[in-house]
């Protein structure tokens, strides 16, 4: 779609920042080696917290720009078109995540403590929501805190916790009131990591990266000031931090998907199977699949630009169409490179989620490294199944699935 004056006037103020930042011959990260990546990430994120654009649509007070949301998604297509990173791996949660809900529900002096310290890279944050009995079913977790005078004392486990051996900071949802129905006496609380009581254990995953952790909490402690939201309300301040989690990624991930067919196709030339009349139509599925995404992107970015916040149901048809389809379109990686899967070589994927960094090789390790990643797709965030219920109760308003505990 179409920018309208002011998000086009700032989509050209980002690219020539980007045409004087970026170096020349830059081709994606996908092109450098992990101590490159890395030190490229660290030396970029500084550009853009230099031009304010970590978090353009915060207000100028507090380290933004004060931009609108189609001017924030406006930045991430232009970055995402060149294979650049919005910031390191905990920015997706210090930034978009935290930060975002507490412009929403913090109080003046945590914005004035937190924010700031978020946007410099001095606290880094991570995710304490899912625990290993309480994954999709939220609401069930017994992660427990206990008031004792001005600190709340923490004892619990939380598992899945994406990039918390990069963290110093959690925010955490704790049951601070068993006595009440479950969603109504949860907490939304900001804990510090680096202190007794706390232990984060990586989990080895099928790739061999350990990106998720274990977090065990045995007596650690946090202030009561840092409750967000106020005490027992965790579950509403927990609402709007994930309606704030996959932000402008309606628009930035069918540029990513796309990039990733596009080196799908790639590979089916190189290994003389562009002609075979089996791979051309699944290569055509993926194509209608990709272009799918996009049209969902459009709509959610129209929905945005009326002024109006994405249906209910808008997310999880995101997530259950892009996460069922890279199971799909790495199957067919997996399948054209045959027999050399066994044996994965080259340079293996950087991350665990989604798709290889634009410019990545067409190396087996690559490849099958994001087709294990893929696996996950369909379970974290939220099942398929978990989607397919949201979509039909919230969106489509069908009856709701009984709960089998009385509880609304």
């Amino acid at each position: 779609m179409r920018d309208d004056a002011s998000t086009g006037a700032f989509r050209s103020e980002v690219r020539a920042f980007l045409a004087d930042r970026v170096p020349a011959g830059w081709a994606g990260l996908g092109t450098l080696d992990p101590a490159g990546r890395s030190e490229f990430v660290h030396w970029w994120r500084t550009q853009l917290y230099e031009a304010r654009l970590l978090a353009p649509e915060w207000p100028t007070a507090h380290g933004g720009r004060g931009a609108s949301a189609l001017e924030a998604v406006a930045l991430a297509e232009e970055l995402a078109r060149l294979g650049l990173p919005h910031g390191a791996p905990n920015d997706a949660f210090g930034i978009h995540m935290l930060g975002n809900t507490l412009l929403a529900w913090g109080t003046e002096q945590q914005q004035q403590h937190f924010l700031p310290r978020i946007l410099s890279g001095e606290d880094r944050w991570c995710q304490g929501y899912s625990e290993p009995d309480a994954g999709s079913d939220l609401a069930s977790l017994s992660c427990r805190a206990l008031r004792d005078g001005d600190e709340w004392v923490i004892d619990g486990q939380k598992i899945w916790t994406s990039a918390a051996h990069l963290a110093n900071w959690i925010f955490v949802l704790c049951r601070t009131d068993p006595s009440v129905p479950r969603h109504r006496g949860i907490s939304f609380l900001l804990c510090p990591l680096d202190q007794p009581g706390i232990e984060v254990r990586p989990i080895r995953m099928m790739t061999g990266q350990s990106e998720f952790n274990e977090v065990f909490f045995t007596g650690a402690r946090t202030a009561a000031a840092h409750t967000v939201g106020g005490a027992h309300n965790g579950w509403a301040v927990a609402m709007t931090l994930l309606g704030f989690e996959r932000g402008a990624a309606a628009a930035t991930q069918p540029i990513e998907f796309r990039a990733e067919l596009d080196r799908l196709i790639a590979l089916a030339r190189e290994r003389g199977r562009i002609e075979d009349p089996l791979v051309r139509d699944r290569l055509a599925w993926c194509y209608a699949r990709v272009e799918q995404m996009r049209f969902l992107g459009q709509r959610t970015i129209a929905r945005l630009a009326a002024g109006a916040a994405p249906g209910p149901g808008d997310a999880s048809v995101s997530k259950l169409v892009w996460s069922e389809y890279h199971q799909v379109v790495t199957a067919l990686a997996v399948d054209l490179l045959g027999l050399e899967t066994l044996v994965p070589s080259g340079r293996p994927p950087a991350g665990a989620f989604r798709t290889d960094d634009l410019g990545a090789p067409n190396t087996s390790a690559s490849w099958v490294g994001t087709f294990l990643n893929a696996r996950a797709g369909t379970v974290y965030a939220g099942t398929s199944q978990i989607q397919r219920n949201i979509i039909a109760e919230l969106a489509l308003g069908l009856p709701k699935e009984p709960r089998g505990t009385g509880e609304l």
